[in-house]
């Protein structure tokens, strides 16, 4: 039975063995953020308006050089059931009507918003130590909105829109590329747009709350909220938004 049970077994079994049962230990891995004279408290606040804060710090964001892009972002979703998913986007615009990116209208992401019009995004900006969290409801933009932004695109980037049937299954990624050759051959001398495609648009999150977060080295990190005014007191302080400190 033994003389069976060669070097090439053996080796296989140990390799299930390890992968079963091993981890890996990184708790170890820590780096310092901000110190205690770098606090972030709400005498620090430019604004009442969660907007005008946001807009300070993405723009300090967009500023550094070591922040690729400040405009990604998290963006969490959830099934009509409940079951979560997450997957990294572009904020395209944001102001007071909420915070707006755009997709592929028959992608997870989309279906999971259709059926549960509920979201969270998170931007973290690594160089600041800063995040922000964004939760609140969503709708699709107008279909003008979406077009004015799609024309706006670069054309690559228009017949990107027009290959990918988001979040499908595919055999291979020829599927993709030989579609993206045939459009380009298409359109390449053409000095019209691509036409709209009516499966992609954008969606908008009207935020009731957001959170600035800034990190500190003794992990007592500096969390401000805004969430909107619910009750009736708060509502009498004639303030749309209402701020607080979270601890950490």
């Amino acid at each position: 039975m033994l003389a069976k049970f060669n070097n090439k077994n053996l080796l296989s079994v140990c390799f299930r063995f390890s992968t079963r049962t091993m981890s890996i230990d990184i708790g170890g891995m820590r780096k310092p953020y901000n110190d205690k004279e770098n606090t972030f408290d709400v005498k620090d606040l430019v604004s009442k308006n969660p907007f005008d804060q946001f807009k300070v710090w993405f723009e300090e964001a967009t500023a550094n050089d070591k922040i690729e892009e400040a405009n990604a972002m998290c963006l969490a979703t959830a099934t009509a059931d409940g079951f979560p998913s997450a997957r990294m986007v572009l904020l395209k615009k944001y102001g007071p009507e909420g915070f707006t990116f755009y997709t592929n209208y028959t992608s997870r992401k989309a279906e999971e918003l259709d059926s549960n019009p509920r979201a969270a995004l998170v931007f973290y900006w690594e160089p600041l130590k800063r995040s922000v969290r964004v939760e609140g409801q969503v709708s699709r933009v107008p279909m003008e909105e979406s077009k004015a932004y799609f024309e706006s695109r670069p054309v690559s980037s228009q017949i990107g829109a027009w290959v990918s049937d988001q979040s499908k299954v595919i055999p291979d990624r020829t599927v993709l590329t030989e579609k993206e050759a045939e459009l380009t051959t298409k359109h390449q001398d053409k000095v019209e747009p691509l036409p709209f495609p009516n499966h992609w648009g954008g969606y908008r999150v009207v935020p009731r709350s957001i959170e600035f977060w800034q990190g500190q080295s003794n992990r007592i990190h500096d969390r401000l909220r805004f969430r909107v005014a619910e009750t009736e007191e708060e509502k009498s302080n004639k303030e749309s938004w209402v701020i607080e400190r979270l601890a950490p």
